[in-house]
């Protein structure tokens, strides 16, 4: 089955008044239609970089990026991005937050709301529609910012460290409601976490990139049971510790950029 998402040979510097700094060498790598990929990887090593070039928004160096096998050439309805602080607004309502992308695009509307709703639903928030983002929690305006980025229907959702402003206890519980929801939308998703748990929980396959110049430095398939249990369980599975010791051996934290 060809890839869904392609990165191939992909390099990527930027200009600054210091100087040229080189953020990405080579990097290689495959997302399969379906496929939940986590990237792990040293503070500042180029993971939202990585985002940044799947969705569009720059521009690689050298290389080439493609979805589906068409080359990305600037920003597409085919890709989601959910960023690590919700940006709702908080004049609209949650279901009028919701409907911004879909407005923004063109689409249906009817069928962007029903699909909102829906989404809404599934995460407890039908009580909420015509609420306001400071009538909520931090879990729950991040519950809206995910329907949202779904309501366009994308097919790649990225997702950048979307948890990491949440107490410990919320981030279990909605690492749970995520990985359900695009698991059970055959979303095809890339996630950027500092949380080496979090990655492992959640994904299908983890990639472990080293300090700059970044490339692919390890990937680990996660087999931890199957049919795949939900990220909380999935701490908890054999196997899981050994996964975590790996990984954690393979970002060398300690080493200097």
């Amino acid at each position: 089955m060809p890839p869904k998402v392609e990165l191939q040979q992909v390099s990527m510097r930027y200009i600054t008044g210091r100087g040229e700094t080189e953020a990405l060498r080579a990097v290689s790598l495959q997302v399969a239609p379906g496929e939940f990929v986590a990237v792990v990887g040293p503070s500042g090593c180029g993971k939202s970089t990585i985002l940044s070039l799947v969705a569009g928004i720059l521009k690689p160096t050298s290389g080439r990026i493609a979805i589906d096998g068409v080359p990305v050439t600037g920003p597409s309805r085919r890709v989601g991005y959910m960023l690590q602080h919700d940006h709702l607004f908080e004049w609209r309502s949650v279901l009028e937050n919701c409907l911004l992308g879909a407005e923004i695009q063109g689409l249906d509307r009817q069928e962007a709301r029903a699909r909102a709703e829906r989404l809404l639903g599934r995460c407890g928030l039908t009580d909420f529609l015509q609420a306001h983002p400071a009538q909520l929690s931090g879990g729950m305006r991040q519950r809206v910012a995910l329907v949202r980025t779904l309501a366009t229907d994308p097919q790649v959702l990225l997702l950048d460290e979307p948890f990491s402003a949440l107490d410990y206890q919320t981030r279990l519980t909605l690492a749970d409601e995520v990985s359900g929801i695009l698991r059970a939308e055959g979303k095809t998703a890339i996630l950027v976490t500092h949380d080496i748990g979090e990655a492992i929980a959640m994904a299908d396959r983890v990639l472990v990139l080293s300090h700059r110049p970044t490339t692919v430095r390890a990937e680990h398939r996660i087999e931890i049971g199957s049919p795949r249990p939900a990220p909380f369980v999935a701490r908890q599975a054999v196997g899981f510790n050994g996964y975590f010791n790996t990984i954690w051996e393979e970002l060398d934290v300690h080493a200097s950029d």
